[in-house]
């Protein structure tokens, strides 16, 4: 059999009982001491005199600004020297002739303004046309290699200059796709020859916009 505790050697017995007196007593030592408080330390309380109330006033900060410099005296004017002496000039008779038959002035030349002719037409009454179409291009372009191995295609749009007799003086690239494809449609339009543009039915020089499609099949 287990030996039972002695009562007496529990320490524990009265755990409880000590902690609710330990905290009664504190309690009521915390209740005095607040009590206790006002009354000791009443007569060091200071009293403090009432504020004075001054009104600043807000100064203007100015700023001296300095005259600016009188302006420079203009120069005084000196007579060249000049070698050349003026001839006297004789003055005829200023008497009135009344009876004299005056011509009226001949009436001014009226000079037509010159037309500005520019290097080359945006716009035309009659646009250059490619000999045989546009057909006739496309039979002057070879896909390049480069593009259908990488898979490009796309629109080229190329500028043409064509002059009075429907040849093609000058190339631009306006929109290219790369991959060789720019070179061919400008090699493809230099070599192509064109119907003149017309103004007034005249054949002038124009310059066109020329879009090439390159498409994989």
């Amino acid at each position: 059999m287990a030996a039972k505790k002695n009562p007496k050697a529990d320490l524990k017995r009265k755990y409880k009982r000590y902690i609710e007196t330990s905290m009664i007593i504190a309690l009521a030592f915390l209740i005095i001491a607040f009590k206790a408080s006002p009354k000791s330390f009443g007569n060091n309380i200071k009293q403090e005199a009432p504020q004075e109330l001054i009104d600043v006033e807000d100064v203007e900060i100015t700023k001296q600004e300095s005259a600016p410099p009188p302006p420079p005296k203009p120069p005084i004017p000196m007579e060249a020297p000049n070698d050349n002496v003026l001839e006297d000039i004789e003055i005829s008779g200023t008497d009135l002739i009344v009876d004299e038959i005056v011509k009226a002035p001949p009436a001014p030349i009226e000079e037509k303004a010159e037309e500005i002719v520019p290097d080359f037409f945006i716009s035309v009454e009659e646009m250059p046309k490619p000999i045989g179409g546009i057909k006739a291009i496309f039979e002057k372009i070879e896909y390049p290699k480069m593009a259908k191995i990488t898979g490009i295609q796309g629109k080229v749009t190329v500028l043409a200059y064509v002059d009075e007799n429907g040849t093609v003086t000058k190339v631009e690239l306006v929109k290219g796709i790369g991959g060789g494809c720019d070179e061919e449609a400008l090699n493809a339009v230099s070599q192509t020859k064109f119907n003149p543009g017309k103004q007034r039915g005249k054949a002038v020089r124009v310059k066109v916009a020329i879009p090439i499609l390159f498409k994989l099949n």
